[in-house]
């Protein structure tokens, strides 16, 4: 009995979930990076499938977000001592994304209660993940909190509020803004439906952000035959110094 009531409540629980559903489209899915490369713009534009009429109870909100490839940061805290600026403490963040953007239909807590966002980590505090710090640490999320404000004034991490346009709680559209200094990889995309601050659907997709022509093979080159590399490195150092060494001696005579 209690068996069939629990599978009555997923079922239930299930066709709640189903009741809007992304579809979803980007006018690219892959960023090709390349020597003249200066940043890129990815329209995201989708729709609300339904099966019954548009709710009129509460009105529908989106969020979307783009985030870069995770990896561990070390945060360093400098003091001046003496009349010069030293490290002094340092704080190893266990993940952050090197890119990561929120756009949202209207303010980010209008949208998405705390409780949601802790589930779904989608503020840009949420999406970093720091668990410890050294005992002699006692503020390690002000080294969280700069890592935050150092990444937004590169603009790496961008909160755009009321930047998604929502049409008749059905059709929505926004513009994530790629600077120039992207790192290789895949870029989640997810998209939030929500009413009464709580999500009601989700969508996940991928961007794909590659290095393409000789910067891609400088950045293998780099890392495969980092000998060939130095060498290579060496040779168009010594032919650049020769070069303005002949137009200075031209531009004598």
């Amino acid at each position: 009995m209690i068996r069939a009531f629990a599978c009555i409540l997923i079922l239930l629980a299930g066709a709640a979930s189903a009741d809007e559903e992304v579809v979803l489209g980007l006018s690219q899915n892959k960023v090709s990076i390349t020597t003249n490369f200066n940043g890129s713009e990815i329209l995201v534009f989708g729709a609300v499938k339904r099966e019954e009429p548009i709710p009129t109870d509460s009105d529908l909100q989106v969020i979307v977000t783009v985030a870069g490839p995770s990896a561990p940061v070390l945060v360093r805290r400098k003091e001046k001592r003496l009349g010069i600026w030293v490290n002094v403490d340092a704080v190893e963040v266990d993940s952050a994304p090197s890119f990561y953007a929120v756009n949202t239909s209207v303010p980010l807590n209008e949208a998405l209660s705390a409780v949601e966002d802790q589930r779904h980590k989608v503020s840009i505090p949420r999406a970093i993940r720091s668990i410890g710090a050294p005992a002699n640490i006692t503020n390690a999320g002000d080294f969280v909190q700069s890592l935050i404000r150092i990444r937004k004034g590169e603009d790496l991490y961008q909160l755009n509020e009321d930047e998604v346009t929502v049409e008749e709680q059905t059709l929505f559209r926004t513009s994530v803004e790629l600077p120039s200094a992207l790192t290789e990889g895949n870029y989640e995309t997810r998209i939030f439906l929500t009413r009464d601050r709580q999500v009601v659907a989700q969508y996940e997709t991928l961007i794909d952000v590659r290095k393409v022509g000789i910067e891609q093979f400088l950045f293998i080159l780099s890392r495969e035959q980092s000998f060939l590399y130095g060498l290579l490195s060496l040779a168009i150092a010594v032919l650049a110094g020769w070069g303005a060494s002949a137009v200075f001696s031209l531009m004598r005579r």
